[in-house]
């Protein structure tokens, strides 16, 4: 062995990360480095509206495009109003608006449960994306990287914290059953080790597959040969030690072990009263999908998890916005209002950060397919994102775009400002949080932003 091999060694074996971790436990804590500052938050769960919602026709009311309806439109953003060529019209919103509680806040009369947390919430309307591609797009604001392979914010949460919980994952993703475009790398670990990727729960059927042993199988038989198969996997990681995936490996087998008390009691529903059930809308058809999802995110992150990720999609509402949204609308408005509502009489929502948003927002104008299509092409120029809980200004409305919801003109950030604003409400510095990898030091943010205190209580 050579010499630098030999020092790496010391402090990649099993034995020195068993070490560590006992230390960890003595002292109290079950996080891999702790806070940089005072949090804010304690977790988060991140309602992800896969394929981009209208800002214009959800949250931020512009009249001044019912005077421009079906009139032609000439394109001049080559960022917004990408996706289709030709003649363009511009297309007003087929909702009515009203404004909610004490704050005001604006809402389209789709939403019909929203309006009750409405003074919980703080809209924030200055946010710019950078991509008007789906993928790319997802990828720039799960990962803070248009191209994909970089660790998600869930993973670099996970890292930079711990799960409050070592039976269960730090980062938990319930994503839709046709994944979002992109694919799981939207919830990887990317250069990151991988036990700090999401664990998925699948939306249909048992959430995790294979959780209870086989019949015969007990749990002494499990340790036993859990325990065999980490001695044969040390011997080869002590003779291969930059082999950071079989460290991984070893690791998601304990925590595989160890979660299946922890996991099945989480997702067991049978303990909610039928109240709870209603109220998250699991009694309905429309709602009963996202609204399994909600009641998920709540019980999980009651149990320790710290990053909840929930898909909701596809908002990619080109043709036919009326309808497409209001359904879209429908099935997460109960379920959302219920989480919120729900984790604030538990005494939850002050140390929980709530986040939705999507990818991108969507045009003022659209292009003719078939005749006039009443839809919207992507924006990346303007969108919504609402954010609830730990250290936000609850009822507030910070940012604008201009007056037909075209570009954000108003308290203006960039996406990564997004990201290093949700770190910082969770106790963590970018600018801190890196991992040496590709002979550099990484960060979410790529190369650093600023937090958006204008969303800060």
């Amino acid at each position: 062995m050579y010499r630098r091999e030999y020092l790496y060694s010391l402090g990649a074996t099993l034995g020195s990360v068993a070490f560590q971790s006992l230390l960890a436990q003595e002292s109290g804590s079950k996080t891999t480095k702790g806070p940089h500052l005072a949090p804010r938050a304690r977790r988060c769960v991140f309602l992800t509206m896969e394929g981009g919602p209208s800002h214009i026709d959800t949250f931020e009311p512009k009249p001044a495009l019912k005077q421009l309806h079906l009139k032609e439109f000439q394109r001049q953003d080559v960022r917004a109003s990408a996706m289709a060529s030709g003649k363009r019209y511009y297309v007003e919103s087929p909702f009515a608006f009203n404004q909610h509680g004490e704050s005001g806040a604006w809402m389209c009369d789709q939403w019909k449960h929203l309006p009750k947390v409405a003074d919980h919430l703080c809209f924030y309307h200055g946010m710019q994306a950078e991509s008007v591609n789906h993928p790319t797009a997802l990828y720039h604001i799960n990962t803070g990287n248009r191209f994909g392979g970089d660790p998600a914010i869930g993973a670099w949460v996970n890292y930079g914290l711990g799960t409050l919980n070592e039976n269960l994952p730090g980062f938990v993703v319930l994503p839709e059953l046709s994944y979002p475009q992109g694919g799981a790398a939207n919830w990887g670990n990317g250069y990151l080790p991988a036990q700090y990727q999401a664990t998925a729960l699948r939306p249909q059927g048992s959430p995790i597959l294979n959780l209870s042993p086989i019949p015969g199988v007990t749990a002494d038989h499990q340790r036993e040969n859990l325990d065999l198969l980490s001695r044969l996997n040390r011997a080869h990681l002590e003779d291969h030690p930059q082999h950071e995936l079989l460290a991984a490996r070893l690791e998601s087998f304990e925590l595989a072990y160890r979660m299946q008390d922890d996991v099945r009691d989480v997702l067991d529903l049978a303990s909610e009263s039928e109240q709870t059930l209603e109220n998250y809308g699991l009694n309905n058809s429309q709602t009963q999908k996202f609204g399994r999802k909600c009641l998920f995110a709540r019980r999980l992150l009651e149990s320790g998890v710290r990053f909840v990720q929930l898909y909701a999609g596809t908002w990619d509402s080109h043709d036919y916005i009326a309808k497409a949204h209001s359904q879209l609308i429908a099935a997460v408005d109960q379920p959302i209002a219920a989480l919120i509502q729900d984790l604030h009489q538990r005494g939850l929502l002050e140390d929980t950060l709530i986040v939705w948003c999507g990818e991108f927002g969507r045009s003022p104008d659209n292009g003719v397919r078939g005749g006039i299509a009443y839809g919207r092409d992507h924006n990346a120029d303007a969108m919504c994102v609402w954010l609830a809980g730990g250290g936000i200004k609850a009822g507030s409305t910070v940012g604008a775009s201009d007056e037909l919801g075209a570009k954000a003109v108003e308290c203006v950030h960039p996406i990564r400002d997004l990201h290093v604003t949700l770190l910082h409400l969770l106790g963590l510095d970018d600018n801190r949080l890196t991992y040496y990898h590709a002979g550099r030091f990484k960060q979410l943010s790529q190369f650093g932003g600023q937090v958006i205190t204008e969303l800060l209580a």
